[in-house]
């Protein structure tokens, strides 16, 4: 069966960011770089994103293109006779199903907040009313299984109609929209009066900030976001290399994508902070920025039911580019495996994946009771823990090793395959740092995240 392609380098470009942009850049990167002492925070954040990101993400699209195949049948066709590397393909493809098994909830609570701020739902809401808002979303299992369901079987739908017309099409759309909203919020949000305050307090850097919160943990907050903000290690970025030409280097091209990942988790800071100071709103932490923080600012502000309803399409966009993109990977792992046509294994996916959502969704209602990581913590916690701190660190160390060890591909295939075309070039003097010093780092990370 002949491999399907890209139609085009921003195509790729696109798809790539777009799996790799979602909540986290949005919400997590603005309040660590506020918490972590502003303008240093983006600095060694941009450091770690140059030494660690953007070499894994190289070698992940390289083993993708090399091996032509999804994730699980990659490593067949690279690897050493009698090796065992290719098992890491199966766990590949089960970490893109509990990745969607709680994300598919989180973008349906993007599209609930838009539809909820479209109608006018927190117009004159106080900050309780706007948390009640958000905590009766959370009750309600029949609407949030409604809106995780519309999320499932529109990225299934999309699928199915096929790479280019489909997939790459929706993408390219969504991803360009959600850069020109993201433009328009945060200049609305740099020219409210006293928005400048809020600029220096995310863009100027902190020493006494830095130091309150502490020199190690600032480190390791910013090589946690660079590692985590590009999605590298069960193949979602393997996939893309498998449908792209040898006409660019993919050292180049990851630079590209790490570009506009970082010009989406900048942005959105812009969007957040200056709207936070102008209404002496609390910069609180994590998703309660999006959730209860955020609605109640769009109620101060002229048109705020109008920017509350764009922000929240960027939102529901970055969720589902996402989304999309690691449908494609579940997609293409299981005409791999099974030899089905493309709309057989969108259906059986779309079943699956909505049965397999389901936990999640219920984990705060119905199976609130199941605390899994102690008390106050629910299902989407453990499913999250498992993605994020085991299956992402472990398969980008694994990816790493295939490409620098002789027991692997090896450095010679890896570099050969990744210098092919124009663009930046993996030099040889990378070699000491990609095989003894990048997987020591990938490591640290894992077993940070496990403590």
């Amino acid at each position: 069966m002949k491999r399907e392609r890209l139609g085009s380098r921003l195509g790729f470009i696109l798809l790539s960011a777009g799996c790799a942009i979602g909540i986290g850049n949005v919400w997590k990167f603005p309040y660590m770089t506020g918490q972590n002492g502003g303008g240093i925070f983006v600095l060694i954040y941009l450091f770690f994103l140059a030494i660690m990101g953007v070499p894994v993400m190289t070698m992940e699209f390289t083993v993708g293109r090399a091996g032509r195949k999804s994730p699980v049948r990659l490593y067949q066709q690279l690897e050493p006779k009698g090796s065992k590397w290719h098992l890491h393909g199966y766990v590949a493809m089960a970490g893109n199903y509990f990745l969607m098994m709680f994300y598919t909830t989180v973008a349906g609570w993007m599209l609930s907040y838009f539809v909820n701020t479209a109608r006018g739902s927190f117009v004159g809401a106080d900050a309780g009313r706007v948390a009640e808002i958000f905590n009766n979303m959370l009750s309600q299992p029949v609407t949030m299984i409604i809106y995780m369901a519309i999320v499932v079987v529109s990225g299934f739908l999309i699928c199915s109609i096929g790479l280019q017309k489909g997939l790459e099409r929706v993408t390219k759309f969504m991803m360009l929209a959600l850069l020109g909203i993201m433009v328009i919020l945060a200049v609305n949000s740099i020219f409210m009066k006293g928005g400048s305050e809020g600029l220096k307090f995310y863009l100027l850097p902190d020493i006494d900030r830095m130091k309150s919160v502490g020199v190690g943990n600032v480190i390791v907050g910013a090589m946690n976001q660079a590692f985590f903000t590009l999605s590298l290690g069960i193949g979602a970025m393997a996939i893309f290399g498998s449908y792209i030409g040898k006409e660019r280097s993919l050292l180049g091209e990851s630079v590209s994508v790490a570009v506009l990942d970082t010009f989406v988790a900048l942005s959105s800071g812009l969007i957040i902070f200056p709207a936070c100071f102008a209404y002496g709103v609390e910069v609180s932490s994590g998703p309660s920025l999006i959730f209860l923080t955020l609605p109640n600012i769009f109620n101060h502000i002229p048109f705020g039911r109008l920017w509350g309803s764009l922000f929240f399409v960027f939102m529901s966009f970055a969720a589902l580019s996402t989304v999309f993109a690691v449908f494609e990977n579940i997609i293409s792992c299981t005409i791999d495996l099974s030899g089905w046509s493309r709309r057989k294994a969108c259906f059986v996916n779309m079943i699956l994946m909505f049965v397999l959502s389901l936990p999640c969704v219920l984990g705060f209602n119905v199976l609130s009771a199941i605390t899994p990581m102690g008390e106050g913590s629910t299902i989407m916690d453990l499913e999250d823990f498992i993605v994020s701190n085991i299956l992402l660190p472990l398969g980008s160390l694994i990816f790493v090793l295939f490409c620098v060890s002789r027991y692997g591909w090896g450095w010679k295939n890896f570099v050969a395959e990744a210098n092919e075309g124009r663009g930046f070039k993996v030099a040889n003097w990378m070699r000491f740092y990609m095989t003894y010093i990048l997987p020591v780092i990938v490591l640290v990370i894992f077993i940070l995240g496990i403590i």
